[in-house]
This record gives structure tokens, sequence and C-alpha cells, in this order.
């Protein structure tokens, strides 16, 4: 059942058209992730769902019912945003129960719905301390309890992560995955980072520019990109691209010059047959390109190492080619210094091959 539907949506401030024409369905207790750089109108869309932002044109369905035009208080919606915005002269007790007391519920029954939703976050020992008594997980946490206590049809989160350092967010990435599995609440997040997408969605929506460029599982969008923006922004390091040119198809079997340098053959995903020959672009990511010695038969190319990062559960070199900068990413403890020159092997059966018009082939 398709528990959040928008059709054709558009939106514009004045001239600029900032949502152009999206569609797209969210399953009841489905996780799904608004993904995109800045100013590409996740934001915007999600704001629209919310009823905070006016639809330009086009619609928005809740539980098969039409809110384009329905007030935020009655869409059944709770929103988490950025910034906290909790009440500081107020104790978590107050600011989770705040939107109940304001619906005029019974205080029985707000109390009890309290102490449920601090159970659920893991806040009941914090109820009687005010929010600058918290660190910044734990006022995140208030600021998801505020919406919850309302049990609302959807939850929509806009970054709501941003603000935290690097080991919060890893921590309130497992409590949001754990809170999803607990109410199977259908849920939509907006965020720039590909990682929390990729750890908490089931579902991702990819979007530049106003327009979704693909939409999928984590796993589909990583291995099986439309185009080479999604190629580029899912994962980290980010895929690497070379220049080529087409030499010869043989059944799926493309076969590319490597501006600068070598030559690999590539399985296409299909459609080879009316390619032409001409520049293309082929994207391999840096775990799916093998160091080795420069004259062995295998290498695709070889290169200068410039740089050499140890990560502990990892290597990155950053390798000169004549086919332009590569990065290669290795789980396995390389004895490779600064300045070394090495050999690199493409794993063509994990390479992409992208067209004239940045779409895969």
């Amino acid at each position: 059942m398709q528990h959040v539907e928008i059709e054709n949506v558009h939106k514009s401030f004045g001239s600029v058209e900032v949502i152009k024409g999206i569609d797209l369905s969210v399953a009841k207790g489905q996780f799904c992730a608004l993904l995109g750089p800045s100013g590409c109108g996740k934001s915007t869309l999600l704001r629209m769902i919310a009823g905070l932002e006016a639809v330009s044109s086009g619609k928005v369905f809740v539980n098969g019912a039409d809110v384009t035009n329905t007030h935020p208080a009655k869409r059944q919606i709770a929103m988490v945003f950025q910034s906290y915005a909790l009440y500081p002269h107020m104790t978590v007790r107050q600011n989770i129960s705040f939107s109940l007391d304001v619906a005029g519920r019974p205080k029985p029954e707000a109390a009890q719905r309290t102490e449920e939703v601090a159970r659920i976050l893991q806040l009941t020992d914090f109820l009687d301390r005010k929010p600058a008594q918290l660190s910044g997980g734990q006022r995140q946490r208030v600021a998801i309890g505020r919406a919850l206590v309302r049990s609302p049809e959807v939850f929509l989160f806009d970054e709501p992560l941003s603000n935290l350092d690097a080991m919060l967010r890893v921590q309130m990435r497992f409590e949001l995955a754990k809170l999803h599995e607990e109410l199977a609440t259908t849920m939509i997040y907006v965020t720039h980072d590909q990682i929390e997408a990729m750890t908490l969605a089931s579902k991702i929506v990819v979007l530049d520019a106003g327009t979704i460029s693909q939409v999928g599982t984590p796993l589909e969008l990583y291995n099986q990109p439309a185009n080479k923006f999604v190629a580029g922004f899912i994962g980290s390091p980010q895929m690497n691209f070379l220049k080529g040119r087409m030499e010869t198809v043989a059944g799926r079997e493309v076969r590319l010059e490597l501006a600068g340098s070598g030559s690999v053959a590539i399985l296409a995903r299909g459609g080879v047959e009316d390619l032409k020959p001409g520049e293309l672009e082929i994207g391999i990511r840096p775990e799916h390109i093998r160091p080795c010695n420069p004259g062995d038969a295998e290498a695709n190319l070889s290169g200068r190492v410039e740089l050499v990062e140890h990560l502990g559960n990892s290597t990155v070199l950053y390798v000169s080619t004549g086919s332009g900068r590569l990065v290669v990413q290795r789980s396995d403890d390389l004895s490779i210094r600064t300045g070394d020159t090495i050999g690199l092997a493409v794993d063509a059966s994990r390479a992409h091959v992208f067209g004239a018009d940045q779409r895969a082939i």
C-alpha cells in the first residue's frame, strides 16, 4: 500500500523553478531517504509534503487522501528539523508533552504517552532536566520525542543529524534504525550524507537540480547507477572516471582505449549494438582497482603514487596516471610508498560505461 504519493509536483519561487515535476510513492512503513547535494530541492520537497510550502502545481496524497491544500496540523504528519528548536525554559517532560497539552489532551493521557515515548527513546532518566543539561544526541532524541508523542501517520526528518559530531551521528543512526524497526512507521528522511541514506533507508531517491535521477535500494544505486551523477554521488571515496574511446564491440563487451595509456574491456549492461565509435567514459570505484607491478600483463594502467593514506581498516592511494589521477582503496596492508611507480589492474566486471548523455550504457 502506498502511504505517501506525490503526483507531478512543481515548485517555483518567482521565476525560479526548484522542483521540476516529481512523481514519487512511499509504501506504508517504508524508510525513504531523499538524497542529494545542497540546492537540489530535497528540503523543499519535504516541506511540501508537510504542508509548510505551498505546491505550485501537482498533488500530494497521504494514506489515499489528497492533502495538497490541507493545513499542516491536519495532515497527521510530524516533522523533525535540523535545529532541535526545544523550549529552553521547559523540562524534557514538558517539551515532549507540549503538543498534547496544546491539543487539550487529558493530563493523565498526556503523562502516560510522554512516559511511553521517553522509554522508547531512552530518555526516562532525563525527563526532569532542561535542554541545556543534555548532550547534542539527547537533545535530538527529545526533538524526535516531541514528534513521536503525537502518533503521526508519517515522520519527516530534515537533516536531523547534521549538527552532531561524527561519533554522535553514528550513535543516532543506530537509534533511528532501531526506532523505525520498533514503530514500523513511514519515515521520509532528507540528507546530503550518502552514508546516512545507505545505512538507514530501504529506498533512496537521488535528487539533482529539482528532478529525480534514480530511485532504488542502497545496493542498486551503488552497483547499478543510472547515470554519472548518481555514480559519482554514491560511494566514498568517489568513483573514478576515465575518458576513453571505443575501439570494438563484441556482444556486450566494449573495448575502450583510455586517454593517455592502456585499454580495458568492459561488459556493458545492454544496448551496445547501436553504439558508434566515439568518446565514452568509464567509471570504476576505488575498491575495484588492484595495485600490481607496472609490467604485469593484467595492468591496464601505470602511474606514480602521489599520496598514501593509512586508515587502519583500509589504505587509500592517490595515483597520477596518463589518464588522470585515480583513487585506489584496498583493505589489505599495502607496502606502497609515496613516489612509487605501480601498475593498476581494473576489475572490468565491476566497471561502468557512460555515454555522451552521461547515462549508463
